[in-house]
């Protein structure tokens, strides 16, 4: 039977439970306290890493643990977030760009899992889901700030969706 190391997975599941509360926050309305949430999610994740190689108490269970538990905090929490932000503007095209980001960061934590149990550690291939996680919540975050979330307008939903895509094919 294999372990379970508990000390790396306290800090995973620290991370899924502020990815889940971010998802909490956009649904109150609570832009700037979901960012914060994820930003804490990311400390936590480089956290259980860090402790896991430090304790030398890396599994399999471990890995794929935390790429599920990225996928909530780092996929689908900034997704909702950025749909929140562009669903007044484009709901349909909000849905298709924020959906997307989510498939794209499956791909990329997935495929993360496949190198890690493999020989195929050579290369680091793509945007990490942390910090295209960062990169999609920045914009909200400043915008929320500086209280320009009101009406981000037409031209700048349009300049957010395309980093979105961006950021999204980086992965």
């Amino acid at each position: 039977m294999r372990k379970v190391y508990i000390l790396p997975n306290l800090f995973t599941a620290g991370s899924l439970f502020c990815g889940m509360l971010a998802i909490y926050e956009v649904f109150k309305g609570d832009l700037l306290q979901a960012c914060w949430l994820i930003l804490l999610a990311a400390v936590l994740d480089v956290c259980d890493g860090a402790i896991a190689r430090l304790t030398r108490t890396s599994s399999e269970f471990g890995l794929n643990f935390d790429s599920l538990s990225d996928l909530v905090s780092f996929g689908v929490a900034p997704a909702l977030l950025a749909y929140h932000t562009l669903s007044n503007e484009f709901p349909r095209v909000a849905t298709a760009i924020c959906s997307l980001f989510v498939v794209f960061s499956a791909l990329r934590l997935a495929r993360f899992n496949v190198q890690a149990s493999s020989e195929e550690k050579t290369t680091f291939i793509g945007l990490p889901t942390p910090m295209a996680a960062l990169a999609v919540i920045s914009v909200i975050w400043v915008l929320e700030v500086n209280h320009y979330m009101v009406d981000i307008g037409r031209r700048v939903a349009v300049v957010y969706a395309a980093a979105i895509i961006s950021v999204a094919y980086l992965m």
